[in-house]
């Protein structure tokens, strides 16, 4: 039961990572430094002042750019590699005093998770940046913000639960990235045709 209850804590806390990091790293810390949860020890590097600090400040100033349409992709661009590597580095906090093979895998999977789930938030709002108006963009930011609070405190509290929900929302990812490709597909084929000189 504890290693799903692990797994749980690892999908749960990079699929978030993958979304906002700094929001992530700060639940942790907040967490662990005001018990909202009985985390295992290792979780206990994230409550540090310094660490809680500069990722509230981080989210704050994240918070702010994922609403404005246009510069949330260049904000998205510029942490394509650290996202996943947050939630790389989550997970192995995850399993603890663990073999360096077993820490290695959940880097792995950690970093894989959050790639997934950063991917899938850049594609969505690079689509959502095609529309001239910017409430989109903000719909799908405060959503995001809840996604990433709710599905870190449930893990939290209750990581069987999380497993679950992680796991259904990463087919649900599988299941849009294809949608996503198709829509990319056809937005960018029509506009190759409309460059196309007519006569």
């Amino acid at each position: 039961m504890e290693l799903l209850a692990t797994l749980g804590r690892t999908l749960g806390f990079s699929l978030a990572a993958g979304v906002n990091l700094y929001a992530t790293v700060a639940i942790l810390g907040l967490a662990s430094h005001y018990h909202w949860a009985d985390l295992p020890a290792q979780f206990q590097v994230f409550d540090n002042p310094y660490i809680i600090a500069a990722a509230l400040v981080m989210y704050a100033i994240e918070f702010v750019a994922d609403k404005i349409p246009w510069f949330d992709s260049v904000w998205d661009a510029v942490h394509t590699f650290i996202r996943p590597l947050g939630g790389a580095l989550i997970a192995v906090a995850a399993v603890g005093d663990a073999s360096p093979a077993i820490r290695t895998l959940a880097a792995l999977l950690g970093g894989t998770v959050a790639a997934s789930s950063h991917l899938t938030k850049a594609g969505t709002r690079a689509v959502a940046n095609t529309s001239p108006e910017p409430f989109s963009n903000w719909v799908l930011s405060l959503g995001e913000d809840g996604l990433v609070v709710g599905l870190g405190l449930l893990t939290l509290g209750h990581p069987l639960i999380a497993l679950v929900v992680a796991l259904v929302l990463l087919v649900l990812i599988v299941l849009f990235a294809r949608l996503l490709l198709r829509g990319a597909r056809r937005l960018f084929g029509r506009r190759a045709a409309d460059a196309q000189p007519t006569g």
